[in-house]
């Protein structure tokens, strides 16, 4: 997809706040029948634009207190531990993402748990057994004041 008209840019800031929205309804919020709107969609769906679909949940509903970004400087860079790193930071659930990043420290995490207890058992059961793993440092969030996941959506100029 070349680029981002203003209905596909319409549709993406629609979803984002409403992924389950019925296609019907994506229709009359675009003031179009159905099937154009459903062939728009499919299109941003194939190109992969849209990734797929996912509930959004409240994590100290579901007993994860603590949020915490991980700083973590490896001595290793081969491309074997550099595998390894990245196939146990894909399988670990509390890490919810992790980022390759410059300056100081070579990743940033962020990393959930129930609470304090439960993130140090973290630490040393996972993050200290990561190969060549140096340097861990820590920051926990004291208040969480915003969290989004929702893209800013700009018409392109093609």
């Amino acid at each position: 997809m070349s680029g981002i008209d203003a209905v596909n840019a319409q549709i993406l800031e629609i979803l984002q706040d409403d992924g389950r929205m019925t296609n019907s309804k994506l229709a009359e919020h675009l003031n179009m029948s159905e099937t154009p709107s459903w062939r728009r969609l499919k299109k941003l769906e194939e190109t992969g634009i849209i990734e797929g679909y996912q509930a959004h949940l409240k994590r100290r509903k579901l007993g994860l207190g603590v949020m915490a970004f991980v700083q973590l400087s490896c001595s290793e860079h081969d491309q074997a531990a550099m595998a390894e790193f990245q196939r146990i930071i894909e399988v670990t659930p509390n890490i919810l993402s992790c980022h390759n990043t410059t300056g100081e420290d070579d990743f940033l995490l962020i990393v959930v748990a129930r609470d304090l207890d439960d993130y140090s058992a973290f630490v040393d059961s996972t993050l200290r057994r990561l190969p060549g793993v140096t340097s861990i440092r820590s920051n926990l969030s004291l208040k969480e004041m915003k969290a989004s996941t929702k893209l800013p959506v700009r018409v392109s100029d093609r």
